[in-house]
């Protein structure tokens, strides 16, 4: 099979949508040239740097009969456009009391490891899933990435997908052929029986070499990536930790009210998978402080394998310790 860069697979994706459906227009301050090129300068729109307009402009299309996509590009511009997406478009689907669908795509990439400093390296999806009316989705492959995209541009409902800053240039398998994943289900990226540890982008990857690493001391370490944030596939999760009696979520943003947080109340408020969990909950987050731009500390304050496998002993040293070990 084939294998393109997260970066080739969200193009492509793109591409392959408006080919099919000439509703379908883009939208960026930084507009990707090979759409422009096959779809020219009236589909695929090099804007203004205004995002709250542009925002408002695709929430009007999608209710007027388009299928707009929107880019953001870094997340920390859809901040001044935060009236659109917070009091029109995660709503106004209810408040036309269904009479109109609003299929809008909304991208955004976020995480560190581009060295761009406190404020473009941000991981602010939590903020976003406090909304109801939103679906979302975080991949951590070229092959998810793919699949979510063609989904989510199908739906009929605001989708934003949050994309890695770190994944941009790495490569994996990606069919030729149409596919697409459904938004909501989970993928088990690696089984095992001592360790569940939910991930999500970059750390999945983080996640599977301390797992693989772990492994050389007889360590089992089952890897969860959810890729959809909203909705959450808990059902993948409970399952998971009933059968491991642990979990530690690994997450790049900060642990505060964050997905992480929504993650371990997924798995404690349960009552069956409470009563199977050897020890509480670990999470391994990055630091609650603004990113610095010194590659050193930026290092410093994010999650790695290395903090993960620090987070899998202390679940393990937790469960004896419960035990009386």
């Amino acid at each position: 099979m084939r294998e393109l860069t997260y970066a080739q697979a969200g193009v492509e994706a793109v591409a392959e949508e408006m080919r099919v459906d000439p509703r379908i227009f883009y939208m960026s301050t930084d507009p990707i040239m090979p759409l422009v090129k096959e779809f020219g300068d009236k589909r695929v729109r090099a804007t203004p740097i205004a995002e709250a307009a542009l925002t408002g402009i695709s929430i009007g299309a999608a209710g007027s009969g388009y299928r707009p996509i929107m880019d953001w590009r870094q997340v920390t511009f859809s901040f001044v456009a935060m009236d659109q997406i917070v009091n029109q478009a995660a709503k106004i689907h209810y408040m036309f009391g269904g009479q109109r669908t609003f299929p809008i795509l909304y991208r955004a990439n976020v995480g560190g490891g581009t060295r761009l400093a406190a404020q473009h390296c941000q991981c602010p999806y939590s903020m976003f899933m406090n909304l109801s009316g939103l679906k979302m989705f975080l991949p951590s492959t070229p092959y998810d990435l793919k699949g979510l995209l063609k989904t989510a541009i199908r739906d009929n409902n605001p989708v934003i997908s949050f994309e890695s800053n770190r994944l941009l240039t790495t490569k994996g398998p990606v069919p030729e052929e149409d596919y697409t994943i459904p938004l909501g289900v989970a993928d088990i990226k690696r089984k095992g029986t001592d360790v569940t540890i939910v991930a999500i982008a970059w750390l999945v990857h983080e996640a599977l070499a301390a797992a693989e690493e772990l492994a050389k001391s007889g360590i089992s370490v089952e890897v969860i990536d959810p890729r959809t944030l909203v909705p959450l596939d808990v059902e993948t999760i409970r399952a998971s930790v009933r059968k491991t009696g642990r979990l530690v979520v690994a997450d790049e943003a900060g642990p505060t009210a964050g997905f992480s947080a929504e993650v371990a109340a997924v798995a404690t408020e349960d009552p069956e998978t409470f009563a199977r969990m050897k020890s509480p909950v670990r999470r391994v987050c990055a630091l609650n402080v603004p990113i610095p731009y010194s590659p050193p500390l930026e290092d410093h304050v994010f999650p790695d394998r290395k903090r993960i496998m620090a987070g899998i002993r202390d679940v393990l040293e937790g469960a004896r310790s419960v035990r009386g070990g």
